[in-house]
């Protein structure tokens, strides 16, 4: 009774399959059996372990095997024999050979399998892909911008839900403020605004160097340079300071609140304060956006003062406009209403970070791997709706004339 069984690339290392009645070798083998009314054997022998099996790194990555030849009209395949010995290589080569075989239409039967051995092929058959997995179709232009304009839609919706739930629970707030966890209020303005004035302050003097010498640059070729107070002035008021203050903190603690709460979810930390009747929002987010509300007006003036000042040291020493020339044309140029239009988006850009900090904090699941995800997506939504709103804020005051 002839058969063949598994090839590989070295003539030398073929091994024979062998019948029934001979003698079980050490090495592996498949043996061909053909049998009545569309139905066929494939007699497993000898010893299918990683030693024995040949090139083994070849057989257990191989997506398919060599099998027998078996004829159009095998509808129905049975596993038989004890091998002597079976690990778990030689059991993922058998899933393999099983999963090709129901590739092509055919039932297999293991069942004849010892059972210890039948359950190990059973348990690596389960973890395999299908032998003729078709190639996923690549997704066209029309689905991505769908996909996109859906999730983007889903964002805006639950940021929605949470502004509505802000606005039903701080509500509340205003005629019972003593319900107000004061104390995680104070501990967030600390972390939120008094950690922050380092950064902030620097790159605050340095956007304002900045400025003025790529604006002293241009007006000293006119014999105009007091005219860099004015753009200074004008500038950080109303657009830089406020705007570099909301970046920054978006940047900084819109994904400390995203990091803080997504490992609370991720440890049950959240679940758990609900099934002791206490309210997640009111514990964990109310504080963080009453904390933020307060710090950011004050980190704008701060930011104002020493990009004002980073204007100023230029000026003097680049441009020949003193310190005190420069002091004296600041009240010339801005009033107290310049100096407003830029703090009154404040409240919105802290609102708007601190909302999304903690909606995508509490949308975690899964493992650690979906919080940096989710300080990733927490961080780049709060910078572009920070720069979307001053931008709306800014055809805003337009429209009102100022």
């Amino acid at each position: 009774m002839p058969a063949s069984g598994p090839q590989n690339s070295h003539p030398e290392r073929q091994h024979r399959a062998i019948s029934a009645d001979e003698r079980v070798s050490l090495s592996p083998a498949l043996a061909f059996e053909r049998g009545a009314g569309g139905g066929a054997a494939i007699r497993v022998t000898g010893r299918w372990t990683v030693e024995q099996l040949p090139d083994s790194a070849d057989w257990l990555e191989r997506p398919v095997l060599r099998l027998p030849s078996l004829p159009p009209e095998t509808t129905t395949v049975r596993l038989l024999g004890a091998p002597d010995e079976m690990d778990s290589a030689g059991a993922l080569v058998i899933a393999r050979l099983v999963d090709q075989l129901e590739g092509e239409s055919r039932q297999v039967d293991i069942s004849s399998l010892p059972d210890e051995q039948a359950r190990l092929v059973r348990l690596l058959r389960g973890k395999l892909p299908p032998a003729d997995r078709p190639s996923p179709a690549r997704e066209g232009w029309l689905a991505s911008i769908g996909r996109g304009t859906v999730g983007m839609l889903t964002e805006a919706n639950a940021f929605l839900a949470f502004i509505g739930e802000l606005a039903v629970r701080g509500g509340r707030v205003l005629f019972v403020p003593w319900r107000v966890r004061w104390r995680e209020v104070v501990a967030e303005i600390e972390a939120a605004g008094l950690r922050a004035l380092g950064i902030i302050g620097l790159l605050s003097f340095l956007v304002g160097m900045v400025m003025a010498y790529q604006g002293g640059a241009t007006l000293s070729d006119y014999g105009a340079n007091v005219l860099i107070v004015d753009m200074v002035s004008i500038i950080t008021l109303r657009e830089m300071g406020p705007l570099l203050a909301a970046i920054i903190v978006a940047g900084r603690t819109g994904s400390s609140y995203t990091a803080q709460l997504g490992t609370m979810r991720i440890t049950e930390e959240i679940d758990a304060l609900r099934a002791i009747g206490i309210s997640p929002f009111d514990m964990l987010v109310l504080p963080k956006v009453i904390a933020l509300v307060v710090v950011l007006p004050l980190l704008t003036v701060f930011a104002n003062l020493l990009g004002l000042l980073g204007g100023a040291v230029v000026s003097a020493y680049r441009f020949n406009v003193g310190f005190s020339v420069f002091m004296d044309r600041i009240p010339e140029v801005v009033d107290l209403t310049t100096l407003m239009l830029g703090l009154v988006k404040t409240p919105v850009f802290a609102v708007v970070i601190a909302l999304v900090g903690c909606m995508q904090g509490m949308r975690v699941s899964g493992s650690a791997l979906a919080v940096g995800r989710a300080t990733t997506v927490s961080v780049v939504q709060a910078i572009f709706l920070v720069i979307v709103i001053d931008a709306l804020f800014s055809v805003l005051f337009n429209l009102m004339g100022y």
